[in-house]
Formats: C-alpha cells, structure tokens, sequence
C-alpha cells in the first residue's frame, strides 16, 4: 500500500515535535520534508538521522516556506500539516489555500493527540501571543512552587537553532551549561532568569526523552510554552496569559485561541497599563467563550537598574526580540521605562542598522523605534552590538529577559529594565495551584 507523503510546515519547534509524535517509525507515512518560517537561517538543514528514526537513514530535509507549491508538486505530498505558532487566522488559511491549489490536504494536529503523560503532576504556562507575559508568570508558578518545597523543573518549548543531533536532550543549571551549549540570545533570554532563581531547565527537541529525564529530579514540571503555543505535555492545570494591550488577539490568532478554550485558569496581564476599554473587551470575551475559567488578574511592574541613565537623554531602546517580530508589539518595557523615568527622546536604530538587522526590519518595518535584540547566529550578535555602539544614543536601556552586557559589548552608559509577575487581589496563583494539589491528592 502507498505510503501517504506529508509536507510539515514548520519553524524549528512544534514541527519536530509533531513528526515525534506522529510519524516517527510509522510505516504508513513518508514526511518528505519540512518548510521554515519566522526564524533566520533555519531552512537548508536537515533534520537529522539520528532523531528522525530508521525508516530515515539520510534525515528529512527542510526546506524555504516559499517553495510549498513546487514542493507539494514535486513530491505529490498528500498532506500539508501546518505547525507553527502565533499567527493570525487568515495566514493559516492562506496557507490551507494554497496548499489545496496545489492538490494536498491541509490539516493541523489537534493538541491533545500531540501531549505527552507525564507520571508527575504537570502545569502548563502558554498564552495567546508572544510577549503577553508567560515568562513571568512561569517564573512565578515556580516560585510559588518552590516556597513550598517542591522540587520544580521547568521544561522549555523548543528553540533548537543550531546543531539538531547535539540538543536532543539540553539540561541547564548554570551559566556554564549555556555557554556549552552554545545557546543564542533567544534561549539565553528564556534560561538564565530560571537560573537565576536557582531553576533547572531542560529543553531540545525530542520532548519524550526531555521528559523522562526532567521527572526524575522533579516533583512538579513546569511547561514553559514558547510564543502562543500549546503544550507538549498534557497538563494537570493549565494556565493561558491573555494580553489587554491586544485586545481580541484571543480569538484572532492560531494557536492562542486554543489555549484560550483549554484553560483552567486565564491571567490577564499588564492590568495597570492597559485602557479600561481594552480590558473591558478581553473580559466580554472571556465571557463569552471561557466564562467557567478562573480568572487571576495581574500586573508586571518594571524596575530599573539606574534612572539616571535615563533622566533627560536620548535613549536606545532595545526590546525582546520575538516580542517585536512575529509577536508585533511595537513596544515592551524598555519603552515605558524611558517614558516613565523621563527620556527626552527615543532614538530611532534604522539609520545605524548593520548587516542581518537590516533584513530584520525589511522583514518586520512596524517595529519601529526599538531595537529588537536579535541572536539567533553569532553574525547576529555581532551585527547587534554594531548596531548599539553606532546610534548617535546618548545611553541604552536593555530590556531583553537577560542582561545583554554579558554578550554585547555596549560602549554606551546603559541600564537594564526588569519586571515580574505582580497578581491583582483574588483568585491569585497560588490558590488556583492549591486547589490542584488538593485535588490530585484527594
């Protein structure tokens, strides 16, 4: 019997996963390949032999997202199954369209046959769009959980960017394991402030081995999600962050809108900077749609190493990467910290831009006046720090999730901007993480 071809479109994460989960040593398929989106230098790659199991010998080879029709034509794929996150609706159907046009099917992993089981309790952390605020309500969950005793372990989504046979399987528990694993600013970001608080971390690509290794030396697992995405493992409580500065987003983009109808709980984030008027229409949603989920409203506050270098100057803004990109926001907070402590201008980075950053904003041109910490390559990196020490800035407020002076050599005064996760009167988060323990040891 013919086996049944399957095109995986992708973007270095949830594509490898769903091949893990549902194709991997099945006879009855034959992925002929992946495409590559959202992330630089990801396609020409192949994923490798060794995680892709014996029925391929030479790998799965990915290819541009720009060559789906000639692909689906050149293979006679039958199947398109889409696998990426935090896009509008309408890009998925363009997408199913010209797929169909092409002759194959176009279909998506329902997220519960794609969830591992895990033989601990596990919570999840996603949200509706990247730069909502998953990251600290993560690092909150974990704090929660460790004032209480447990042994927490927080597993990553995948961001596997360089040398696919060699992060199978990442665990991080100091800087050192970061720095062996050659990890760029974009894992960096979402490691070191799990290392911080004293956190291990696993992360890579097969999240079935990932797994089993994070349960032995945990009592809890923490799913941190990655963009909007759903889980890998199916969770005791799972927690969706929604964002008012986006209102609607919940039900605009794939796959947020899932995560918002699979929620347990729904934190509605950046509360004390939102428009009463955004808010009110992330709550009428929530009515109308998830009008059982416990709702925990919350707030991250930001910090600022030292005002003074912002005080009264023309300040370089540079923002979590993802967050602007595919995330679209504009603005994060190093924007509100210049405004707040009093910056005279923000000064725009597009005339200093150097090498891959200039394709970065020909790629993303609403970014900006930010600068997006972009470091997905060494080129990159080095492409950043160019890019900083050329603005005609009199200073630079980092606000990336790590401090960038560890990486970029910033010949500028600068101040790094922090924030947390901040719950808002009743229900908070460790009432709704109780009542999962009450209920699992009932």
């Amino acid at each position: 019997m013919r086996r049944q071809k399957i095109l995986i479109m992708g973007a270095a994460g949830r594509d490898f996963h769903n091949f893990n989960c549902l194709y991997r040593d099945q006879k009855a398929f034959e992925v002929v390949g992946f495409t590559a989106a959202q992330i630089p230098d990801i396609d020409g790659r192949k994923y490798p032999a060794k995680l892709a199991g014996k029925l391929y010998p030479k790998g799965v080879p990915i290819f541009e997202e720009a060559e789906l029709t000639r692909l689906i034509r050149k293979f006679e794929v039958d199947t398109v199954l889409f696998s990426y996150s935090d896009v509008p609706h309408e890009h998925v159907m363009h997408m199913a369209s010209i797929a169909n046009t092409a002759g194959a099917n176009f279909m998506m992993a329902g997220a519960r046959a794609t969830m591992l089981v895990s033989r601990k309790p596990v919570i999840a952390v996603c949200a509706v769009r990247t730069g909502a605020g998953k990251s600290q309500t993560t690092r909150r969950v974990c704090e929660i959980l460790t004032a209480s005793g447990k042994r927490v372990v927080a597993v990553r989504h995948p961001m596997p960017y360089g040398n696919l046979a060699q992060q199978v399987c990442q665990r991080f528990a100091t800087y050192e394991d970061l720095d062996r694993h050659h990890c760029t600013i974009e894992e960096r970001e979402e490691y070191e402030p799990h290392l911080d608080r004293g956190t291990i971390v696993y992360a890579g690509v097969d999240y079935e081995r990932i797994l089993r290794q994070a349960e032995q030396e945990a009592d809890v697992v923490v799913w941190d999600g990655g963009n909007n995405d759903t889980p890998f493992f199916r969770p005791d409580l799972h927690i969706t962050v929604l964002d008012p500065l986006r209102p609607g987003h919940e039900l605009e983009y794939h796959p947020g809108e899932t995560n918002f109808r699979m929620a347990d709980v729904l934190v509605i984030n950046k509360m004390c900077s939102a428009d009463p008027e955004d808010v009110a229409i992330v709550y009428d949603n929530i009515r109308q749609v998830r009008p059982d989920a416990v709702v925990v409203e919350a707030a991250s506050p930001i910090t600022v190493e030292d005002p003074k270098v912002i005080a009264g100057r023309r300040v370089l803004v540079v923002e979590d990467g993802p967050t602007l990109t595919h995330g679209g926001m504009t603005f994060g907070a190093g924007v509100v910290a210049a405004q707040k402590f009093g910056a005279s201008a923000l000064v725009d980075p597009r005339p200093f831009l150097k090498g891959t950053l200039v394709d970065t904003f020909r790629t993303y041109p609403e970014i900006g006046t930010v600068l997006p910490a972009m470091g997905y390559s060494d080129e990159q990196v080095k492409d950043l720090q160019a890019t900083i020490n050329a603005s005609d800035a009199d200073s630079v407020v980092i606000a990336t999730p790590i401090d960038l002076r560890r990486l970029v050599k910033i010949r500028k005064p600068c101040t790094r901007v922090g924030y947390d996760l901040q719950e808002i009167g009743h229900p908070d988060l460790k009432t709704v993480i109780d009542g999962m323990r009450r209920r699992r040891s009932a």
